[in-house]
């Protein structure tokens, strides 16, 4: 089976989604198939052995609509051009349909405001008593060109419903005609000599009602528009040409042209046009369109570079590597595109009821507009106004785009804030969630040791102790090494000359440096040469609990001191998590270290659930055990070792970059590493479920208040008023638009912030230590200072206890 989707044009309701999504899935070969209303895509599973696309897009054809190919490379902007264009075709309809039914209104109204003492200028020579059929030929001319600006109307409506899959247009083809119908029957008894037939004419209401509903479908068109912002945005991020090199020469072509292989020239404030590998040049690239990094990353010979990312200061050249539909960025588009198709699970009632809508519909408007005949003894008049206006106020199109509007602008909100939704179903499950489990490296941590702290002891200094043990390691491979030899670096330390060095497996490194004999190592290294560190036991322990790595160091076979290393906790988990436990979520911390270690990391960032010792394997069977206490569980991972419990959890949430988004196994993918975009994925999710179930309450509400309503219920009841038929179509008219507009709310949503208030990034910090000659220099990593504050109420003892 092969995944497919096609847009579809000429839908303008739910009942015609309903109609495209079953002429698809009858035919054989086809499965899974789900058509979108307001994305207008239908996305469907289909055998090719068996069915060929051509066949598809006939039988759609024959259902009326329109199944056309989308091209990727060009999506965008013939998208956009073609929406324009239906947005001005739609307005200059309603124009010429204003500028006839307006005087088609005045015409009709003012006779009937005159005999309640409201006079108003009129020509004299069109008074219904005394030039009746003029003033019929008259409205007759004026909703001629109304119906023609409306015809679309009519030739979909009625070929739905000899179909027998009527949809909103049969609603309104079948309302009006029955009132140009009548009213031109009318016209003909006029001409008989029955003057008085011209109070019986409804020529003004079927031109009023088109008009209206025609205002309703322009609003309609913009909202729609505006709710696919997001996904527009990130299409319009590539460049539309690059400048490659061909024989020598400079040469510039539009990015469709662009080969694998090409090499590009790049110049400072241009666009990366695809991705590709820097051969040549060196310069800084601002890829926070990408991954939502803000400071612009360096690049040189071999660093990789992406499509619509931004070169700032350097020329660079580049091998094209991936173009078109393989870059990063048409990866991100294709996701959020499928998002902003799908459908959540919330709307399958609304479906249902769709498919079954309008011909409920017209069955009532029969039933009551017969009613209403027989019961006053044959008032045709009335009986026509009941059948009209319940017609014309039942509104599907509220119906089919409650949900996937929202949907939508969720989606496309979320993209904006580098959170990639995979699906509707993945929102609407989202706000489920009760308890979210993170993994520790790489999630919670940076993934990457760094120097923690410096302790030093028998009169050596701290730099002279980290660029004697940074020399040392500057050929190890082990990652507490280079994490040492990468802080001398930082500190622009010149490294020292080495001289015999020797890894000692499982114990340390031996080596000589400016002619001094240095060992780097555990404890057990340090025992076998004899070397105490008898002072600093204490200090070591400390670092320990904290859990980071103690490296001890000699030097000139004298203890040094101790070089500690630690996987660093990124800025912003502790205020993630606090944001959560504020939320009523429930936290828990998943790892492979021992539970000491993962006690500590959980104490810094607040974690009150953890599960230490876990191997990778084992991951998703910790996830299903939380799920059998009942629990919605998300997995929070780096997508690589995690992926079989990212695809236990209820809701899979992967750490990636921007140009790392294909992870299959999640539901939810994190463009930056950044935690507090975990709390912004849940609210988010929580804001578009309780839109939806805003917009499907008023789209029910309004239809199970207002057909009532039009049946007369209010005149049965208490004696009141009629429903005026134009009145019924404003009112449907404005019902999508304002299903659209509370969709729209969405793109007000603001992410949870959070402040580095009290942090301190790799700042230095000098003390005494309690043990008599042991200085330490501390470097402390970002994030900790607050997670010594959140640590204060953390219980160690209980954590070992939930330990699993």
């Amino acid at each position: 089976m092969e995944t497919h989707v096609f847009s579809i044009h000429g839908m303008t309701c739910a009942a015609c989604a309903r109609r495209v999504e079953n002429v698809i899935g009858k035919l054989e070969g086809t499965e899974n198939v789900s058509v979108n209303l307001a994305t207008e895509r239908a996305t469907f599973s289909y055998e090719p052995r068996q069915i060929r696309l051509a066949a598809i897009q006939e039988a759609v054809g024959k259902a009326g609509y329109e199944a056309a190919e989308i091209d990727r490379t060009d999506a965008g902007d013939e998208d956009r051009a073609r929406k324009q264009k239906e947005i001005r075709t739609l307005w200059t309809k309603f124009i010429v349909a204003a500028a006839f039914s307006l005087p088609l209104l005045y015409i009709a109204m003012v006779p009937m405001l005159t005999r309640y003492g409201i006079r108003l200028p009129y020509p004299s020579g069109l008074d219904p008593m005394d030039h009746a059929l003029l003033y019929a030929l008259l409205e007759l001319a004026l909703v001629a060109p109304v119906i023609g600006v409306g015809y679309r109307f009519y030739t979909v409506g009625f070929r739905s419903l000899l179909q027998r899959s009527p949809n909103m247009d049969s609603l309104i083809a079948v309302g009006t005609t029955a009132a140009v119908l009548y009213s031109v029957y009318n016209t003909w008894q006029i001409a008989r000599g029955h003057f008085m037939a011209a109070e019986s004419l409804y020529f003004e209401t079927a031109g009023v009602i088109i008009t209206l509903i025609l205002l309703g479908k322009s609003l309609e068109a913009v909202s729609k528009g505006r709710t696919s912002e997001a996904i527009k945005k990130l299409m319009g991020l590539a460049p539309k040409t690059a400048v490659i090199i061909q024989d020598g020469v400079e040469r510039e072509i539009p990015l469709a042209d662009v080969e694998v292989g090409d090499v590009i020239v790049v110049k400072p404030g241009a666009k990366i046009p695809v991705d590709g590998t820097v051969t040549a040049g060196y310069t800084a690239i601002d890829e926070s369109m990408l991954t939502g990094e803000s400071m612009p990353v360096d690049k040189k010979a071999g660093s990789p570079v992406y499509a619509a990312t931004i070169n700032t200061t350097g020329a660079i050249r580049f091998r094209a590597d991936k173009i078109g539909a393989d870059t990063a960025l048409a990866h991100i588009i294709k996701l959020v595109e499928d998002a902003q198709g799908s459908k959540a699970p919330i709307a399958a009632l609304a479906d249902k009821i769709s498919g079954v809508f309008v011909p409920i519909v017209c069955l009532i408007a029969l039933v009551a507009g017969a009613a209403w005949f027989f019961g006053t003894g044959g008032d045709i008049k009335l009986a026509l106004t009941i059948f009209i206006s319940i017609l014309v106020i039942a509104c599907p199109c509220a119906l089919g785009l409650a949900t996937p509007t929202a949907i939508m602008v969720g989606t496309g909100k979320g993209a904006e804030n580098g959170i990639l939704i995979k699906g509707g179903e993945a929102l609407e499950t989202a706000h489920k969630i009760q308890t979210i489990v993170f993994d520790k490296t790489g999630t919670i941590t940076e993934g990457k040791p760094a120097v923690t702290d410096i302790l030093t002891t028998g009169g050596v200094s701290a730099d002279d102790l980290l660029l004697m043990t940074a020399s040392a390691e500057w050929g190890s491979e082990h990652p507490l090494g280079q994490a040492i030899a990468a802080k001398a670096q930082d500190s622009g330390m010149d490294l020292l000359a080495v001289d015999g060095f020797h890894s000692l497996t499982g114990r340390g490194i031996e080596a000589q440096v400016g002619g001094k004999n240095v060992l780097a190592g555990n404890l057990l290294l340090m025992n076998e040469r004899g070397i105490s560190f008898a002072g600093m036991e204490d200090a070591a322990g400390r670092l320990a609990e904290e859990g980071k790595t103690p490296m001890y160091v000699a030097i000139g076979g004298q203890p040094a001191g101790i070089v500690a290393v630690a996987d660093v906790i990124k800025a912003s988990s502790a205020a993630a998590i606090e944001h959560l436990h504020e939320m009523g979520i429930e936290v828990a911390m998943i790892t492979g270290d021992n539970k000491k270690t993962a006690a500590a990391i959980a104490k810094q960032v607040g974690v009150t659930r953890v599960l230490a010792e876990v191997l990778p394997q084992d991951k998703a069977g910790e996830v299903k055990k939380l799920q059998g206490e009942g629990r919605m569980v998300a997995m929070v991972g780096d997508g690589i070792n995690d992926a079989p419990a990212l695809a236990q959890a209820d809701i899979g949430i992967a750490i990636g970059s921007g140009t790392d988004v294909a992870m299959e196994s999640a539901d939810i993918v994190l463009m930056r590493s950044d935690l507090m975009d975990v709390p912004t994925a849940i609210k988010l999710s929580k804001n578009t479920i309780r839109n939806i179930k805003q917009n499907l309450f008023w789209a029910f509400g309004y239809n199970i208040i207002g057909i009532p309503i039009a049946a007369g219920m209010l005149h049965l009841l208490w004696n009141g008023p009629f429903l005026n038929p134009m009145i019924a179509a404003a009112a449907m008219s404005l019902s999508s638009v304002s299903v659209l507009t509370n969709a729209l709310r969405l793109k007000r949503f603001k992410a949870p912030r959070w402040t580095a208030g009290g942090r301190a990034a790799s700042a230095g910090i000098m003390s005494i230590m309690p043990d008599e000659g042991v200085t330490s220099h501390r470097e402390v990593p970002r994030g900790e200072a607050d997670g010594a504050e959140a640590a204060e109420t953390f219980n160690t003892e209980q954590i070992m206890e939930e330990q699993v």
